[in-house]
């Protein structure tokens, strides 16, 4: 967001006290106007009802993670929340894949990954999991999603239960 924003990378002598007064404001900010994409309670629901599992991993801190998922009651059935710093790497690392797997207490092979960025399918397949790119997500401008080489492409939350031999 600060190269957008300000076009700079990390390491420009700007660059770390931006990227705190951002997280500052974006956490004053956070619970305010968030809400789940359309859909997503439908989704959850019948995935509920069909006694399967679901998590979240997210590579934003805990610090953003926790304060969301306690303001979403949607969120209230994952088996499982993991963030950014749960696990020594982030995505496109495969380990908080791996470690969200463990406490669900699946093998990786059985778990379906969906994301919105090419580093999120880049960890579902380094961690086994089948992949399904999320064309309705926060895509940056321009992406070419078919480079991303995920198992499947949904369009919305919904479309996820075909992938699953779902109602």
């Amino acid at each position: 967001m600060l190269r957008v924003a300000f076009g700079i990378e990390p390491g420009h002598e700007a660059f770390e006290e931006l990227k705190q007064q951002f997280f500052a404001e974006y956490q004053t900010r956070l619970t305010l106007s968030t809400q789940a994409f359309e859909a997503v309670d439908r989704l959850l629901n019948v995935l509920a009802e069909a006694g399967l599992p679901w998590g979240v991993v997210t590579n934003k801190s805990e610090r953003f993670t926790a304060p969301l998922m306690q303001a979403m009651p949607l969120f209230e059935g994952a088996a499982t929340v993991i963030s950014g710093d749960t696990t020594p790497h982030a995505k496109p690392h495969p380990a908080p894949l791996l470690e969200a797997a463990r406490r669900i207490g699946l093998p990786s092979t059985s778990c379906v990954y969906v994301g919105d960025d090419q580093r999120d399918m880049q960890a579902g397949r380094a961690a086994g999991m089948r992949t399904v790119a999320a064309l309705y997500g926060y895509l940056g401008h321009g992406a070419d999603v078919a480079a991303w080489e995920a198992d499947a492409m949904i369009s919305s939350p919904l479309d996820l239960l075909k992938c699953l031999g779902l109602p």
